[in-house]
């Protein structure tokens, strides 16, 4: 179903591009939650997500809600509840978004997101150099690649990070072209300046790795591979936890599938940032 609506997502009128949206980034919700709630939190009427049904060639909504619902039961089999007395930690809302993050981060390593890691690092070990670009709560994840992945550049290959705060300007990448990559990461709200910059970048030749929220992100569109993370929280805020485990398990494959020896070059590089005198001393 979800292959479905990314299938047919471009055609769909903006209404029922909404509802669609909401159904691909929340599949669970989608299981437990009535169409009328469903709509609201979405946005849009009750009879839009009937139309959405219709459109996918089901009788009706609760056609869709099965669907999920089944999807959802066989997932979680299984999995054992949080449990303690009332006033234990198991209730406390520190319980609740760790196991949260925990299930997240977890996911990444299910079948379907494996693949999809391993064909973003062959891309990234086969690259002449690398650029990473992230604005606003995404630029310290792209700041962590680049740090990390500045250990497995060797030769003349490069790792830079471009844009905002202490990257180099959106310049860095007047001259990249082909063999090099980018990894874009963006989360909703979409920056302008990172669809903008990724989508110039492709049509430079750069291969263009995404690290985005859905797969009808406007980066999707333009990445040769992308990852899909959720940023989804039990608080008021968009979690960047899981986009920080995606570039590092990125970042593992990437070294993996290079041959490099990545464990080494940190020890080098360890071992002249102590000779600068860089690293703190307990006073003798």
């Amino acid at each position: 179903m979800a292959e479905l609506l990314v299938e047919r997502f471009e055609n769909m009128p903006p209404q029922l591009r909404v509802a669609a949206r909401f159904v691909l980034d929340h599949p669970k919700d989608v299981a437990l939650m009535s169409m009328r709630e469903q709509a609201h939190q979405a946005g849009v009427s009750h009879s839009t997500m009937m139309r959405l049904a219709r459109w996918l060639g089901l009788d009706g909504y609760e056609d869709m809600r099965s669907l999920y619902a089944r999807a959802l039961r066989e997932t979680i089999a299984g999995e054992p509840a949080r449990k303690g007395r009332r006033g234990d930690p198991g209730y406390s809302a520190a319980g609740v978004v760790a196991d949260t993050l925990a299930a997240q981060i977890s996911s990444l390593g299910e079948y379907g997101n494996a693949m999809q890691f391993i064909a973003a690092a062959g891309l990234l070990a086969r690259s002449r150099n690398l650029f990473a670009l992230g604005s606003r709560s995404a630029y310290p994840v792209a700041s962590h690649f680049v740090h990390i992945m500045s250990f497995v550049a060797g030769g003349d290959s490069k790792v830079t990070l471009v844009g905002e705060m202490g990257g180099q300007g959106l310049d860095a990448l007047q001259h990249a072209g082909r063999g090099d990559v980018l990894l874009a990461v963006g989360m909703a709200p979409y920056e302008r300046t990172t669809i903008d910059v990724a989508r110039q970048a492709a049509r430079q030749g750069v291969g263009v790795v995404a690290i985005t929220d859905s797969s009808v992100s406007p980066l999707t569109r333009i990445a040769r591979e992308t990852i899909i993370v959720t940023s989804n929280s039990q608080s008021f805020f968009r979690s960047m936890a899981p986009a920080f485990a995606a570039v590092e398990i990125l970042a593992a494959l990437t070294a993996v599938q290079s041959e490099t020896n990545a464990a080494e070059r940190v020890k080098q590089s360890e071992e002249q940032l102590a000779a600068f005198g860089i690293y703190w001393k307990p006073p003798r």
